[in-house]
């Protein structure tokens, strides 16, 4: 997967789908980065389409 700014519902809900299958990555390996850097991204943009009130 190439981990680029999430912009689209589409985007959105594959990285969700990522995240899942990475969740018990081990920490200091290429998955774990990439499922930290993946969890920033989708909290951005849950940010940005989602506020809380």
């Amino acid at each position: 997967m190439t981990i680029k700014k999430i912009e689209t519902t589409e985007e959105h809900q594959a990285a969700l789908a990522r995240i899942e299958l990475l969740w018990d990555a081990e920490p200091n390996t290429p998955e774990y980065e990439e499922l930290e850097t993946l969890s920033a991204l989708v909290d951005a943009y849950e940010d940005a389409n989602f506020p809380m009130i």
